[in-house]
């Protein structure tokens, strides 16, 4: 039986974190920059574990007005900077229940930015190496990141694809500034996750079918219908034989 992770990033103060936690996998939980604060940390935390969800670092740019979501200029020194503080803040938040960090996902504009620029990837791969000796990173599927962490043998990379935002020919996400960059059709969101995961295929905007591998699922949790939709795409994928469960191997 094939087999998907759904993740979701949580934490951020949209409101359906207890619904969702009954839905996902993985949970990436904001570390206090883009979203978030020490008591949202610890009451995510706490979801998570109350429903067996692996806990994830969920690290962004310190840019709570745009959440996350606008490209600042730092340098590579300063991203590395940047995402071990947030990572080891998580850390040591898992710790105090007694837990370990499972993985760590990047947000928004740090997100996109390390998936395209090789020097930027890398400093995100060294803070993060710093933090955990083998250390599971989710990473958009195909990107710089991606390339950056299959060559260092320590890490387990998750390629991560998105349900509800539309991919270039090239395999990035189309720029959210652009009036196509999300998918608001439930029913073409959900087809889009079956051709992914069953198929390792996605249709790119200007109709191009482009290869992808997808170990995780990402849902936003920051959409009005975004309990809803979990709760589908997880019927879709049960009725098309396709597992839902945390990564336990990752490609």
């Amino acid at each position: 039986m094939r087999s998907i992770d759904l993740n979701c990033d949580v934490g951020e103060g949209a409101g359906h974190d207890a619904a969702l936690m009954r839905l996902i996998t993985s949970a990436n939980i904001a570390c206090g920059a883009h979203a978030g604060d020490a008591a949202t940390i610890r009451a995510t935390i706490a979801l998570a574990q109350q429903h067996g969800v692996a806990i994830g670092a969920h690290p962004g740019f310190a840019d709570r007005e745009n959440f996350g979501r606008r490209e600042l200029a730092l340098s590579p020194a300063e991203v590395s900077e940047l995402v071990l503080t947030q990572v080891q803040t998580m850390q040591e938040a898992v710790a105090g229940f007694g837990a370990g960090l499972n993985h760590v996902k990047l947000h928004g504009a740090l997100y996109n930015m390390a998936a395209r620029d090789e020097a930027l990837a890398n400093a995100v791969a060294e803070a993060i190496r710093v933090t955990n000796k083998n250390p599971m990173l989710f990473v958009l599927a195909g990107s710089k990141l991606a390339q950056v962490a299959r060559a260092n043998a320590n890490f387990l990379v998750v390629s991560e694809v998105f349900a509800d935002r539309t991919y270039q020919r090239d395999g990035s996400l189309t720029p959210r500034s652009r009036p196509d960059a999300l998918i608001t059709d439930e029913n073409a969101a959900v087809a889009q996750v079956l051709r992914m995961v069953r198929d390792g295929e996605v249709r790119a905007t200007d109709g191009t079918l482009v290869p992808i591998v997808a170990d995780t699922v990402c849902l936003h949790g920051d959409g009005a219908h975004a309990v809803a939709f979990a709760r589908r795409l997880r019927a879709e994928l049960g009725a098309a034989g396709i597992e839902v469960k945390a990564v336990s191997t990752a490609r």
